[in-house]
């Protein structure tokens, strides 16, 4: 085990346990899992704490692949080395998998029924929620960040503009805003 981590800091037990929080995870936010990592690994399992998670996410996001796949392997190393890894990606991807291809299956059976197509709205309604809900949850942590709250919401706020209503590729915002903010902290860091 990684001999930064605190001794009474909280951790999986066990490759099983690794495998099988994921798996729950990975079940629990289908679609958008943000808002449920952030419960489980922090306030349920306190794997790690609010800070951590933001560090985490934040790496997690610059990497390629989806983010949460890049936590999961981030977490499983970081307690069990490389195994450790391939198992918290086993535990997210495999079940998920299975259930993405049977949905499959059924949608291509009735995807043309009204009901099916209002229910794929309601749930995107529910993720957006929930996605927003944790954004709140974790905004305290701007408090510390370097740029102060005021810079941060203003990022935030140009962030939204330029995907939401101007419809940019989030891949130039993000590149964009992230080399802005990264000039601004580093100059408020520099000595």
């Amino acid at each position: 085990m990684n001999s930064l981590l605190a001794p009474d800091h909280p951790h999986p037990q066990s490759l099983t346990d690794l495998f099988f929080s994921f798996t729950w995870l990975a079940l629990q936010g289908f679609g958008g899992v943000l808002a449920v990592v952030q419960r489980e690994l922090v306030e349920k399992k306190r794997w790690m704490t609010r800070d951590e998670f933001i560090e985490d996410w934040a790496v997690a996001q610059v990497m390629p692949g989806p983010n949460v796949v890049n936590l999961s392997l981030m977490i499983g190393g970081r307690y069990f080395g490389l195994k450790g890894a391939m198992v918290a990606l086993a535990g997210m991807l495999t079940v998920p998998l299975i259930l993405v291809l049977l949905l499959a299956l059924v949608y291509a059976q009735f995807a043309d029924l009204p009901g099916v197509a209002g229910a794929l709205r309601g749930m995107g309604a529910v993720a957006a929620g929930l996605i927003a809900a944790t954004g709140l949850r974790l905004s305290g942590a701007l408090l510390n960040n370097v740029l102060g709250m005021r810079q941060c919401l203003a990022l935030g706020a140009v962030c939204f503009v330029a995907i939401a209503l101007l419809r940019w590729p989030l891949f130039y915002v993000l590149s964009g805003l992230g080399s802005v903010a990264c000039v601004l902290a580093y100059k408020k860091l520099k000595p």
